[in-house]
């Protein structure tokens, strides 16, 4: 296999921000009266979309759909002001971003983050570089595990799927790695469990960004 183009995950795989989305959830949560939960609960609850985050973070019994839109608008407005107080990129991850473009690796970032916010922290966090693409959550594509928007992303960047290697530290992001037809690779230092990832399609767990590299030394 040649590969030609990397898809990155954002959260847990590119940068840890689960603390920045945990306290902006908790004072959600907190305003309204409801129990918080523990950064390491977050780890578990993150990945599916910010509304999906928010009605599982809420007591069973307040889930419905009034109590999720307002606690998701409130979230939202909490999260955009403060996605950045304590995010940061993962050991490795600029080296791997600087060689890959060096070697002029096509790359491109698909998130279940609001498409606004996914925009806003990627712009903070890389100026701008290396990415053809940047892609969250919009009304446009279903979320992942649906492949339509991973593989709209691989038309843009003008690379068929078995050129393409996704990376991401979740169960969703290996199914859509897998219906999409891309070399799955799971993020070993992101949020999720190894076996969680080789049990949804992993081809290949990779424990430090540099790893990444031999993939496209073939």
């Amino acid at each position: 296999m040649k590969f030609r183009a990397v898809i990155f995950d954002l959260d847990g795989t590119l940068a840890d921000t689960l603390e920045d989305i945990a306290d902006a959830m908790n004072r959600t949560l907190s305003a309204g009266g409801y129990p918080t939960h523990h950064y390491g609960a977050y780890r578990f609850l993150v990945g599916k979309g910010m509304k999906n985050l928010v009605a599982q973070s809420l007591p069973e019994q307040e889930r419905c759909e009034i109590v999720i839109e307002k606690c998701y608008a409130r979230m939202l407005a909490d999260y955009t002001q403060n996605y950045v107080n304590k995010t940061h990129l993962y050991d490795g991850i600029p080296e791997l971003l600087d060689e890959l473009f060096r070697r002029t690796v096509k790359m491109a970032v698909l998130s279940n983050k609001d498409d606004v916010i996914t925009r806003k922290i990627c712009c903070e966090l890389f100026q701008n570089r290396y990415f053809e693409m940047i892609l969250g959550s919009t009304v446009r594509f279903p979320r992942k595990p649906n492949p339509q928007a991973a593989l709209f992303i691989a038309g843009e960047i003008q690379a068929s799927s078995d050129e393409i290697i996704y990376i991401g530290d979740s169960d969703v992001d290996m199914q859509t790695a897998s219906a999409a037809g891309f070399y799955a690779v799971g993020a070993g230092w992101g949020f999720r469990p190894e076996e969680e990832l080789l049990h949804n399609g992993a081809r290949k767990v990779i424990r430090h960004p540099r790893e990444l590299l031999p993939l496209f030394d073939s």
